[in-house]
C-alpha cells in the first residue's frame, strides 16, 4: 500500500476530518510540511497554509518564508504568513526561546483560525493540520520520561486535540524522505535542526542514537509503549471517574472532598487526578497533604489564582477565586472589600469603639479575630452566641426566632474566625467578639446589599 494510500485510511480510521472539510495547514517548508502539502493535493483536499517565521536565523528565515509562498504558488492556494520577534517576547515573559516560538505559533493559529471559522460550516468544518509524525512522537515521550511526568504524558501527541489534526503520527521521517524523492518535491533545511542545544533536538541527535546503539528498534519500542499507555489510560481514567464519584460532591460550582476520606486512599495520583483540572500543578500534591493537617480556614491557591483549596473543618473546599461566584469566600487580613452573591462587604480596622446599632454593620473585637476569615452561608449545625446572650444558639433557631422568610433564611451567610461564627451577616454579632470600653482596635465590617 502506498504512502497516499496509508495517509487517505488513517485520516478515515481516526475520524480525523471528511474529504468536504476546509483544511489549514502549518508549513515551515522542511520535508515534513513538504510532504504533507503534496499528501493532501493528491488525497483532493482543499486546503490553505500558514507560515510563521519567528525571525530567529537571519537571512534562512526570510528564506523559508519565500519558500513557503513560493510553494502556495504551485499549489494555487493562499498562504498567511506572520512575522515574530520571538527573542523580544521570550525576553519579556521569561521563557526559553522554544516555548516563545511554541505559545506565539499556537495563539495566532488560534486567532487565524477564529477569522476563518466563516469558511466552514457545520457540515463542514475547518480544521489546524501539523505535520508532526512518529519520529516527533518518540522524541516527545523520552522527553516527557526524563523530564519527570504522569501516566498522560507516557501516551504521546494525540492525533487530534479540539481543532488540531495531525494526520502525519504512523509515518516515519524516513517514509517521508523517501515520499519527498520519489515525488522530487524541494524543501528548505532548518540548519538550527543540526545544533543539540535545544532539548528536542539534543534527544534528536544525540540521545536516540545513542540508545539505538544497544537496541536497534528504540524507535518503534517507544511507538507500540505510545499505543500500550494509551489503552492502560482508558482503564485507569475509568477508575478514578468512579472513585471521583465516591469522593467528590458538587455544590453549586464549588468541588467538597471529605479530607479523611480522601487521605484513606493514600495515593498520591488520585489526589493530583481531583485537583488538575482545577489547574493545581503535581507538586502540590504534597501541600494538600499537609494542608489535610492545617488548621480550619487554611487554603493553597492554583498557580493562575483561579482556584482555592480550603480547609472548613472536616472538608477540602475547591472554590473559585471570584468572590461572587464562590459559596466559601476567603476574607484577608489586607482585604478591603469582598464581593459575594448578595452583594459586597467593606472591611477596615479602627480604633472608634462606639459599637454599631445597625445590623448590617458588625463592630468586632479585633483582639478576638484571627486571620483568614471565611464567609459562607450558614448551614444545619451551626451555632454561635446572639450578642447580648451567654448561651449558644443554633443560628436556625435564630433564623427562625427573627421571624424570616424561607427565601430569606436560604440567603443568610455567615463570617466565621477561627471555626467561631463573629457575625450572622445583616442580623446579629457573636457575643464573644464584641467591643467594650477597654477595646483597642476595632474590625469594622460594613454589608451592602446589591
Amino acid at each position: 500500500m502506498s504512502l497516499l494510500q496509508r495517509f487517505q485510511n488513517n485520516i478515515k480510521l481516526n475520524y480525523l476530518f471528511s474529504s468536504k472539510d476546509k483544511l489549514l495547514l502549518a508549513v515551515s517548508g522542511g520535508v515534513d510540511s513538504v510532504v504533507f502539502c503534496e499528501l493532501c493535493k493528491q488525497a483532493g483536499f482543499d486546503f490553505t497554509i500558514a507560515h510563521c517565521n519567528f525571525q530567529l536565523r537571519g537571512a534562512e528565515s526570510e528564506r523559508d518564508e519565500q519558500f513557503v509562498r513560493n510553494l502556495g504558488k504551485k499549489y494555487d492556494v493562499e498562504v498567511f504568513v506572520k512575522k515574530f520577534d520571538t527573542e523580544k517576547y521570550a525576553t519579556e515573559n521569561k521563557l526559553s526561546t522554544q516555548e516563545a516560538a511554541r505559545n506565539l505559533r499556537y495563539e495566532w493559529f488560534g486567532e487565524l483560525m477564529n477569522s476563518q471559522l466563516s469558511i466552514g460550516n457545520v457540515e463542514n468544518p475547518i480544521h489546524l493540520l501539523t505535520a508532526h509524525h512518529a519520529d516527533d512522537n518518540a522524541e516527545t515521550i523520552a522527553m516527557n520520561f526524563f523530564r519527570g511526568t504522569g501516566l498522560h504524558g507516557l501516551t504521546g501527541i494525540p492525533s487530534k486535540n479540539e481543532y488540531i489534526k495531525r494526520p502525519l503520527l504512523e509515518f516515519s521521517k524516513d517514509e517521508l524522505l523517501a515520499f519527498a524523492k520519489e515525488n522530487n518535491l524541494e524543501f528548505v533545511e532548518d540548519s538550527s535542526n543540526q545544533s543539540s542545544k535545544y532539548t528536542r533536538n539534543y534527544f534528536r541527535n544525540e540521545i536516540i542514537p545513542a540508545i539505538s546503539k544497544i537496541y536497534p528498534q528504540v524507535k518503534d519500542n517507544l511507538l507500540d509503549n505510545i499505543n500500550r499507555f494509551k489503552e492502560i489510560e482508558k482503564l485507569y481514567q475509568l477508575s478514578v471517574g468512579e472513585l471521583k464519584k465516591k469522593i467528590c460532591k458538587q455544590k453549586g460550582n464549588e468541588t467538597h472532598i471529605p479530607v479523611n476520606k480522601l487521605m484513606s486512599y493514600n495515593n498520591k495520583a488520585l489526589i493530583y487526578e481531583i485537583i488538575h483540572p482545577f489547574n493545581f500543578q503535581e507538586k502540590q500534591v504534597e501541600e494538600l497533604i499537609k494542608l489535610a493537617d492545617s488548621d480550619s480556614g487554611k487554603y493553597i491557591t492554583s498557580p493562575d489564582n483561579q482556584y482555592r483549596i480550603i480547609k472548613h473543618r472536616l472538608w477540602f473546599i475547591i472554590s473559585p477565586v471570584v468572590a461572587t461566584e464562590s459559596v466559601n469566600i476567603i476574607i484577608e487580613e489586607n482585604d478591603k472589600q469582598i464581593l459575594f452573591a448578595l452583594g459586597s462587604i467593606n472591611i477596615e480596622s479602627t480604633s472608634n469603639n462606639k459599637p454599631s446599632t445597625s445590623n448590617d454593620i458588625a463592630t468586632l473585637n479585633a483582639k478576638e479575630i484571627k486571620f483568614p476569615l471565611l464567609l459562607r452561608k450558614w448551614k444545619t449545625g451551626d451555632y454561635f452566641y446572639p450578642l447580648g446572650m451567654k448561651k449558644k444558639k443554633k443560628v436556625s433557631r435564630f433564623l427562625i426566632d427573627s421571624k424570616l422568610s424561607k427565601t430569606e433564611k436560604e440567603n443568610i451567610w455567615v463570617i466565621e474566625s477561627n471555626q467561631r461564627i463573629c457575625w450572622v451577616v445583616g442580623q446579629r454579632i457573636d457575643d464573644r467578639f464584641k467591643i467594650t470600653e477597654k477595646t483597642k482596635e476595632v474590625l469594622k465590617l460594613t454589608y451592602q446589599s446589591k
